[in-house]
């Protein structure tokens, strides 16, 4: 029996490391033949875009290239599946190519909407009797898949999050003129990466000074008289903000500064709250201000890579194939914590329905009494998901990534 591995949805630093530990898995295992990896999600199986993992993959040095390897070796798409009760040609064709290459497991590393992938196909074969196992490996640098303590690929994101925070920090304070810089963090409707930069508290910085999160509704008139009491406390004031906060009228705060395009799964393509609070602080208050937006690179920057995170990503996907193998299917898998201090958790499965289509938002009790900041049971829950670092594979002078 082969087997098919795909990546798809936003990438991030870990979901190689996923991968990884999912052809590792499998090339151990004498019940594995050969591992199939699918060129840009289902995509990739639909149009028969399959390579053959061994031939690129052929030493631990390679392994251990891909698991400091930023975005998604595989390549990624953002397709939606059809009701298969309304269509069942495309679940056909899926079927067709798996039995074509003797494919009897397949394995889907993404997000929510991946899931929902999983749960689509994963029905539809047993109501069909088909015997091929489905199984999602979760990543996300959002953190808001349910079910799950935290996501593979948020450690990492949230600890370069916390570190660009410091170093625009560092950066702001140089001049006696006092000044607003607004950081603008990917987050749609969950605000955990945004809260991960008050982990910087721990090291004793007072910055971030005011973080906004999409969970708690967003009024222009609070933000800037927060703006103010900060200003009589710190000369550069950092603000750090989910690029998706909404006003109390369920609107995006920035609205006017975004193109209302939407993807394949409906949702809305989100910037510009950045810009926006730039502009409304250089009206109402005058003072030096700039925004900056981290965009992408809260998800493609490896050289700053938790060691847990990783190690955890590379985990979950070896524990896909050993659940798979006992006959799992239908499932995600999960991390559950059994402890914080000293941290512990454990992998799981849960059927992917749960979390399909489902967001897991950032807990209202860990929100200040201002809802400008975060407590410090918020800190205590990210802390050990940042903790360790991978030491990139260098070439010239540069860094190296594994590519196919």
């Amino acid at each position: 029996m082969n087997i098919a591995v795909a990546q798809s949805g936003g990438p991030t630093c870990a979901i190689n490391a996923s991968l990884a530990g999912v052809f590792s898995a499998g090339a151990k295992s004498e019940e594995i033949g050969i591992v199939y990896g699918s060129l840009n999600g289902i995509e990739g199986i639909l149009e028969e875009r399959l390579v053959d993992m061994s031939e690129y993959i052929k030493s631990d040095e390679d392994i251990r290239l891909l698991v400091r390897t930023p975005s998604a070796a595989l390549g990624s798409c953002r397709r939606k599946l059809p009701e298969y009760e309304a269509d069942k040609s495309v679940y056909e064709k899926i079927t067709e190519v798996f039995r074509k290459y003797d494919i009897g497991m397949f394995f889907y590393i993404g997000g929510n909407d991946s899931m929902d992938t999983v749960a689509k196909l994963s029905k539809y074969y047993a109501e069909n009797g088909i015997d091929i196992k489905v199984i999602g490996v979760p990543k996300t640098i959002d953190n808001d898949l349910c079910e799950t303590d935290h996501c593979p690929g948020f450690g990492s994101a949230a600890k370069y999050v916390a570190a660009t925070v410091q170093e625009i920090t560092r950066d702001s304070n140089v001049y006696s003129a006092p000044s607003v810089t607004v950081i603008e963090t990917m987050g749609r409707h969950a605000g955990w990466l945004t809260a991960a930069a008050a982990c910087l508290k721990r090291n004793g910085e007072s910055a971030p000074h005011l973080i906004y999160l999409p969970e708690i509704d967003f009024s222009a008139e609070k933000f800037i008289d927060d703006v103010k009491n900060e200003m009589q406390k710190h000369k550069a004031v950092i603000a750090v903000v989910s690029e998706g906060v909404k006003t109390a009228d369920g609107k995006f705060a920035a609205e006017a500064y975004q193109s209302a395009k939407t993807d394949a799964f409906g949702h809305a393509y989100l910037s510009g709250v950045g810009k926006y609070l730039e502009n409304l602080v250089s009206e109402k208050i005058g003072c030096k201000v700039r925004s900056i937006e981290l965009n992408v690179m809260q998800r493609c920057s490896s050289h700053i890579a938790s060691e847990t995170d990783i190690t955890e990503s590379q985990a979950i996907g070896a524990a896909a194939v050993e659940a798979a193998l006992k006959g799992e299917t239908g499932c995600m898998m999960i991390f559950k914590r059994v402890s914080d201090n000293p941290y512990s958790m454990e992998i799981a499965a849960v059927p992917a329905s749960l979390t399909a289509n489902n967001e897991k938002f950032f807990p209202k009790e860990w929100i200040n009494s201002e809802c400008n900041g975060v407590t410090e049971e918020a800190i205590d829950y990210v802390m050990p998901l940042i903790q360790g670092e991978l030491m990139p594979v260098m070439e010239n002078g540069m860094v190296k990534h594994f590519i196919i």
